[in-house]
């Protein structure tokens, strides 16, 4: 009897903890890039549905940006057809665009809003071209051939860069008590689709509205300093410094650039956190520690 009531005691320990970043927090919107182990893992994926609903319930306005790249290549290799990376980038052609965009927006994102609203949320599925989310331009990837020559301009096909993002649209939905699921796809001036970087759109639909908050969910702790150990915290400065002398590098480099810019835009704070642990968002906004890297203007 005595443990047990330890152990409540413990929980209310908990919520204190917590209570003064719900109130820090209450009606503010958190945009969460969600992706990595954290989509393919179903103790996982129901533990992330729990949290934004959770979220809601409090009083916080989420609003989910969500990948879908391992899920794309699955069904493109039962297709047989192959993927081509350029610098971590699909190349991706008229066919392989109506697949991602079968896949991102037509599997994907439901199983996100069934499995979100199965846990008593109220989510809804966008992509970029309902309402004229995010509207896109193409993407031309620059490399460096030799030194004291013009880079090579590669086209990677229908791949994207967000041009706008019509804030006022998931605005709408969040007032009326929707959580939005977007999938990073985005409408080009002709009407053609492109395959966006979910990061990027993320960060683009944090900075349109000015959110309190982009969390990028990774398979990774966090930014690691020279020594390979987290960094708990560190402002754009120390960010672009750790970038300049190669610390940030491989694919925490675009991470850490999504952060920096979506800051730029009017984004309070910035987290990178290992989306393997569950409650990882709750993990790192609700306690004083918390578990990833916090990266602030």
């Amino acid at each position: 009897m005595v443990d047990q009531v330890q152990q409540s005691m413990a929980r209310a320990d908990v919520l204190l903890e917590a209570l003064p970043y719900i109130r820090r927090f209450y009606n503010k919107t958190i945009v969460i890039k969600y992706g990595g182990h954290a989509m393919v893992d179903d103790a996982l994926k129901n533990a992330f549905a729990r949290d934004i609903v959770m979220m809601k319930y409090i009083g916080i306005n989420p609003v989910v940006v969500h990948g879908g790249g391992p899920q794309i290549g699955t069904f493109l290799k039962k297709l047989g057809k192959d993927s081509t990376f350029i610098q971590g980038m699909r190349v991706t052609d008229e066919e392989t665009m109506d697949i991602v965009e079968m896949v991102l927006v037509g599997k994907v994102n439901k199983e996100i809003v069934g499995l979100i609203n199965h846990h008593g949320g109220r989510a809804v599925g966008l992509s970029g071209k309902d309402g004229g989310l995010i509207r896109a331009d193409k993407y031309l990837l620059s490399a460096e051939k030799a030194k004291d020559t013009p880079p090579e301009i590669i086209d990677l096909g229908l791949v994207g860069k967000v041009r706008e993002i019509d804030g006022a649209l998931i605005s709408a939905l969040v007032k009326d008590g929707f959580i939005p699921v977007i999938a990073p796809t985005g409408a080009g001036e002709s009407g053609e689709t492109y395959n966006i970087n979910a990061d990027i759109v993320a960060g683009a639909v944090a900075s349109a509205l000015k959110a309190e908050k982009l969390v990028l969910l990774t398979d990774v702790a966090g930014v690691l300093d020279g020594e390979k150990r987290l960094v708990n915290t560190m402002n754009d400065l120390a960010a672009r410094r750790m970038i300049e002398t190669g610390i940030i590098e491989g694919g925490m480099f675009p991470k850490v650039k999504c952060c920096l810019k979506a800051l730029r835009g009017g984004v309070h704070k910035t987290h990178i956190v290992d989306g393997r642990l569950r409650h990882a968002i709750l993990l790192e906004m609700f306690t004083d520690s918390g578990i990833g890297t916090e990266i602030v203007a």
